[in-house]
This record gives structure tokens, C-alpha cells and sequence, in this order.
């Protein structure tokens, strides 16, 4: 079977039917000389310097550190449509995207809570739920098990990104509430990952 037409759903991420690309499956090679892999490594090397501007400014709300913020969450689209548009999917992009994410989530509350910008409690549950996804992940993939990014995953993104967006902004209820939808949604796809791991586990354990 060939692969499937690059629809309008397809390109922008909706339609995610057929699974992952082969090239990005456990076992095949990194390939990282391919344009969405540049995206995402520029992506990750701004990370750093949002957090050196946005951790000397006075408040937290640095207009440089915002703009590059914004800029490092807004990619993580571009990065996914230049692998759908010119087919380079590589398993160095399947690992990069999310660790990405994560560390610009991090990222921001650190930022957030350093400078009291949005509820402390509800930023140390969203920073632990990432520390441990970043642990799980690499603890699946020792296993031979690949942690698949879920829908309910890729939209939670959104809310929190914006909660920091907003918070560096401006002052308002905006950004809690951003926060606390996205935080929701963030759990319940970590409940999901679970799910989907421990079966993969089962299923290995039962193939061996």
C-alpha cells in the first residue's frame, strides 16, 4: 500500500490514521540531517536563552523572552508539517518533538513560579507530571517499548503553552484558568499513557 494522500487533516496533524511513520519507529536510524530536525533543534537551543532573559528580568515578564518563547511553542507545528510535506520522518524527530515540549514546559514554570506568576500548586503538579514522563519515556524505550504521543496528549499542549503566554503577558484569570484546563487534560492523557504501557508491557512478557 502506498502512502495515504496529504490532506488538508493530514497536514495540519488532525488526521493521524495509520499510525506512526515506519521511519520513526524503535530500531531505525536517527537520519538527522532532514528540515524538520532543524526546526526542532533550533527549537531546543532557544530553550536556554528564553530562560536566561525571562530569569533576569524583573518580573518574569520580559518582552524578548515572551516573543521567544511564543516562537519555540508555535514551531512545534511547523516542525510536524515539514515532515508531512516533504516525508522526512526520522526517529530522531519522533524523540525530539516531545522532549522539546516538555522541557519548554518545564521551562515556563520554572519561570511562572519563580516570579509567582501563576498558582504554585498547580505548576509543581504540571512540572512532575513532566519529570515523569521524561522518566517513563526513557524507561519504555529500554524496554523496547515506544510511548506514543495520544490526542488528548497533543491538545493539552495548547492550554498550558497559552496559560504561559498569557502569564507573561499580563496579570488576569485568564491564564489560571488556561492553566487548570490544560493540567486536566495533561492527567488524563498521563492515565492513557499508562494504560497504553502497561499493555504493551503485557504484551511483550506474554510474546517472550
Amino acid at each position: 500500500m502506498g502512502k495515504p494522500p496529504l490532506t488538508f487533516r493530514r497536514l495540519v496533524g488532525l488526521d493521524r490514521s495509520g499510525g506512526p511513520p515506519p521511519a520513526t519507529r524503535r530500531g531505525e536510524p536517527l537520519n538527522p540531517w532532514t528540515l524538520p530536525n532543524a526546526i526542532g533543534l533550533a527549537r531546543l537551543a532557544l530553550i536556554p536563552l528564553f530562560l536566561v532573559l525571562a530569569l533576569s528580568s524583573d518580573d518574569g515578564r520580559d518582552t524578548v523572552a515572551t516573543i521567544l518563547f511564543a516562537f519555540v511553542a508555535a514551531t512545534d507545528w511547523f516542525d510536524g508539517m515539514a515532515a508531512r510535506i516533504t516525508g522526512q520522518y526520522s526517529r530522531l524527530g519522533a524523540l525530539l518533538d516531545p522532549l522539546t515540549d516538555r522541557l519548554l514546559i518545564l521551562s515556563g514554570a520554572v519561570v511562572a513560579y519563580h516570579f509567582e506568576l501563576l498558582p504554585r500548586w498547580a505548576l509543581l503538579v504540571l512540572a512532575a507530571r513532566e519529570a515523569l514522563m521524561l522518566v517513563l519515556t526513557e524507561l519504555a524505550l529500554r524496554r523496547g517499548v515506544d510511548l506514543n504521543v495520544n490526542m488528548m496528549g497533543r491538545w493539552a499542549v495548547w492550554p498550558v503553552m497559552s496559560a504561559f503566554g498569557v502569564a507573561f503577558i499580563w496579570e488576569t484569570w485568564l491564564s489560571d484558568w488556561l492553566l487548570y484546563l490544560g493540567l486536566a487534560m495533561t492527567l488524563a492523557a498521563t492515565v492513557r499513557y499508562l494504560q497504553d504501557g502497561l499493555q504493551a508491557l503485557r504484551k511483550g512478557s506474554t510474546s517472550a
